[in-house]
């Protein structure tokens, strides 16, 4: 394959998401950006095969290998999901799908890539660590009534999830019909994209494609604009959340979520002192179909230190419930900074708790 030019493709597809650099006012702001693509570059090097492992579609693989190298993570990700769900046809999704094995049976299609399967294999540790004969036995059952009727795979993100869950959820979204179903599976393939984007990232291919001499030119230049210098090796952002409706036993799709951290004047807030000035939004998501909030903050390596508040709008979700709103609030120490924190909501009409997980 004849790659294009990675610059021009990657400003193709900066045009196309952000309608500032349509104005020419902004062409300085642009010549910027596409000199930090050629210093800050991930991706480097990797050919449709490796993005083959990420997503099974050979269409979707072939435009991020155009489109390849990427400023960061981020940049790529959001080509990645323009691509899937806005390029790639109907035949390329059900290709994606045909490369992932049932659930509860890792051993992938035997047109899956060798890295596609091994991913495939750590992405249903969990559930299969939780697993039992007779929980394997109705999941290969249902999993069978799921492909007569809808003609492809199961296809749900696995990872971290046990063979209890995935089976009431596999139950529940059979009784979708089939038009609903099938955009359900796009999207569950785009978050295994996602997560398997990140660890193609992380991977030492990709670490020595990118040169010292790289990155010093980006020290410099940080240097020259004041900047502090920060390269991260994260590939999701330290905060982050789930809601589960325990009162149903299923995740709470649809819930709004705000991040906030506190920058009053004062060291914190203060118990019986309102002070609703001090906080600062940090970003906010809603809920998906798993129950997970999407990307509430920016990704870097070091969390800054201090308190953070994470508000969701559960009137919206139960409005004859007993709260309109709930909120945690929690502290990040200096010693903690490098750390992740999974901070998720148990949720039902007349009670909620938390737990800081990982």
């Amino acid at each position: 394959m004849v790659k294009a030019d990675a610059n021009i493709s990657t400003k193709t597809y900066i045009d196309r998401s952000s309608s500032k650099f349509q104005n020419p006012n902004f062409a300085i702001e642009e010549n910027r950006l596409l000199v930090c693509v050629k210093k800050m570059e991930v991706g480097v090097g990797f050919d449709e095969n490796d993005y083959l492992s990420c997503c099974g579609s050979t269409k979707f693989a072939k435009e991020m290998a155009a489109a390849s190298p990427f400023p960061s993570y981020h940049r790529a990700l959001t080509v990645a999901k323009h691509i899937w769900f806005n390029i790639v046809d109907v035949n390329g999704w059900l290709q994606a799908f045909s490369a992932h094995p049932s659930i509860g049976q890792p051993r992938p299609p035997s047109h899956a890539s060798a890295t596609s399967a091994e991913w495939s294999i750590g992405e249903q540790s969990t559930a299969l660590a939780t697993s039992t004969a007779s929980s394997l036995q109705e999941l290969a059952e249902w999993n069978a009534r799921y492909m007569q009727k809808f003609g492809f795979v199961f296809l749900v993100c696995a990872s971290g999830r046990s063979t209890e869950s995935l089976l009431a959820e596999l139950k529940r979204r059979y009784a979708n019909k089939p038009i609903v179903e099938f955009e359900i599976a796009a999207q569950e393939q785009m978050k295994i994209t996602e997560l398997r984007l990140g660890k193609l990232f992380t991977s030492k291919k990709n670490i020595s494609s990118t040169t010292d001499t790289n990155s010093i030119a980006v020290a410099q230049s940080q240097r020259a604009e004041g900047k502090s210098i920060q390269n991260t090796s994260r590939t999701r952002p330290a905060i982050t959340t789930h809601v589960l409706d325990v009162s149903r036993g299923y995740p709470a799709p649809g819930i709004e979520v705000l991040l906030e951290v506190w920058r009053g004047s004062q060291a914190g807030p203060t118990f019986g002192i309102t002070d609703g000035g001090g906080w600062v939004v940090l970003g906010s998501s809603t809920t998906d179909s798993d129950g997970r909030s999407g990307q509430l903050m920016d990704i870097v390596d070091d969390v800054d230190p201090g308190i953070y508040r994470l508000t969701f709008n559960t009137g919206k979700y139960n409005p004859t419930g007993f709260f309109p709103y709930a909120t945690i609030v929690f502290e990040i120490l200096e010693s903690q900074k490098r750390e992740h924190f999974h901070v998720p909501l148990l949720l039902s009409p007349f009670s909620f708790s938390t737990y800081r997980g990982s």
